[in-house]
């Protein structure tokens, strides 16, 4: 795997226009951007954004809804949500050439080395590239097991308490001059205020333009505003840093992935002013701790482990009959909510049915989907996992009454507000055995309707418009490629689950 500060600006170019980073939370794999991307790549190369504006007044993205797509993800299955954005893809194009651009890409290189030397803080969470047959996400995650868990556990030898902490709400709540900030610092950018050509202030006309003007907040769903993300953590490091040493605090080490910190220290005392700097400084760039995870730990060994990995080790090498094991998933889930373990340990648990042709005659499959509706209903992080595991046990059922439990399930969800990450799961779950299922998010409805309109694009000229609108979104013979249910390739993180 290579970290996108390894690339050339030719590289991170590739890299950050593949269909993948574009968008890099799960979709069903007939989604496909990487046709459009490419064809708006090709038009807009050594172009300006306003070259592509409509003839007609007002004719500025920022002053157009719904420019992004937004897709409503629930957090805990009640009232909690996250928005996945899907960029505009004209804008998300542009600002990636003109990031990538050589002087420019060399300004975000320079910056983030600056970082590296001035901060004592371990970032561990900048974008990375698989070299292998596992997805870029799926070596995001290695990463993060292999730095930042392990080097917790390195840090236990020298320090005996822990605080793990995170920033509440960040991405919504990135103020988007603090990407110039980041960039520049805040006199620079102060300065150079109605510099149009300052890489800054181009990142954050873009950030503004895609979101109606506002500048509290930067779309999650895609690499490249992880890596905007990381621009302004690293310029939050390098000043909690400054401030650290003004006051002589230097027993500690922090490791840092994106907004999650975990300090280490000998003494809670320093814990303290340590977290009372970071706060400030937060505070001062629009964010803010969030104050029921904060949490202090007095075993650093313990703790650089997440519980939930923890509790599975101990308690679940033995994983029994099939009932018993999903039983147990379900006990497991209520105990660690939403945890990596629990999607883990879910698709080990796929692993063991997807090739099984029919069920012992004790097992009922409709207790076993009643389970794992459970689970996803209250671990929206598990829905295409636990979409895929029943669309395999759906076929245990008879083929008379699987349209009642289907109704039955979608009834179910329909309880959780703000489902649209669901509805495309629940859509590919259907989209074979009974495609005139339809759902109510705009992309299920894309599927289905070439006319329906993804992207806010009233802005652009006719040409762009009917690029855009006339490229396709879904990739037909993937679908028609599906059997009946939902296969471990097409939700496994990891090839070595696939092959196991």
């Amino acid at each position: 795997m290579r970290n996108i500060l390894d690339f050339t600006n030719v590289e991170a170019r590739s890299f950050l226009l593949k269909g993948d980073s574009y968008v890099n939370f799960d979709l069903p794999k007939y989604f496909t951007f990487d046709d459009l991307i490419k064809k708006i790549s090709n038009k807009i190369d050594n172009k300006e954004l306003s070259d592509f504006y409509a003839t007609t007044k007002p004719n500025h993205p920022k002053t157009f809804d719904e420019v992004n797509y937004v897709l409503l993800n629930n957090k805990d299955g009640r009232y909690a949500w996250r928005p996945f954005e899907i960029i505009h893809p004209t804008i998300y194009v542009y600002l990636v050439h003109r990031i990538t651009e050589i002087n420019n890409w060399q300004t975000i290189l320079n910056r983030f080395r600056c970082f590296k030397e001035h901060t004592v803080i371990s970032c561990m969470s900048l974008p990375i590239e698989s070299e292998n047959s596992d997805s870029d996400k799926a070596s995001q995650v290695i990463n993060w097991w292999n730095e930042v868990e392990q080097r917790s556990l390195e840090c236990a030898l020298e320090y005996e308490y822990v605080y793990h902490t995170d920033i509440s709400d960040c991405y919504p709540s990135i103020y988007t001059h603090s990407v110039v900030w980041a960039l520049h610092t805040k006199e620079v950018a102060k300065r150079e205020i109605r510099n149009n050509s300052l890489l800054g202030n181009i990142i954050d006309g873009c950030l503004q333009s895609m979101s109606y003007g506002q500048t509290n907040g930067i779309p999650q769903g895609s690499v490249l505003m992880d890596l905007l993300a990381e621009l302004v953590l690293g310029y939050v490091d390098e000043l909690v840093t400054e401030r650290m040493s003004q006051i002589d605090v230097c027993e500690y080490k922090i490791i840092r992935y994106r907004d999650d910190y975990r300090v280490f220290v000998n003494s809670p005392e320093i814990a303290e002013r340590i977290l009372k700097i970071l706060t400030e400084v937060l505070i001062g760039l629009g964010l803010k701790l969030n104050s029921s995870k904060t949490v202090l730990s007095v075993n650093a060994i313990e703790s650089s482990i997440k519980p939930d990995k923890s509790h599975w080790i101990q308690y679940g090498s033995e994983l029994g009959s099939l009932l018993v094991f999903v039983k147990r998933l379900h006990s497991f889930s209520g105990q660690f909510p939403n945890s990596g373990t629990l999607v883990k340990m879910l698709q080990r648990f796929y692993k063991k049915i997807e090739n099984l042709d029919s069920l012992d005659d004790y097992i009922n499959p409709v207790v076993m989907i009643s389970y794992l509706a459970d689970i996803a209903y209250r671990n929206p992080r598990t829905y295409p996992i636990a979409i895929a595991v029943i669309s395999k046990l759906i076929l245990f059922i008879k083929q008379e009454d699987r349209q009642a439990l289907i109704d039955k399930i979608r009834k179910k969800f329909s309880r959780i507000p703000n489902t649209g990450h669901l509805d495309l799961w629940l859509q590919r779950m259907t989209i074979k055995i009974y495609p005139g299922i339809l759902y109510p998010e705009k992309l299920c409805r894309r599927v289905f309707d070439s006319n329906i309109k993804i992207w806010n694009s009233d802005w652009l000229c006719k040409d762009m418009q009917d690029l855009i609108q006339s490229t396709p979104l879904v990739d037909f013979g993937v679908i028609n490629s599906f059997g009946d249910f939902i296969s471990s390739q097409e939700v496994a993180l990891f090839r070595q689950l696939q092959d196991s």
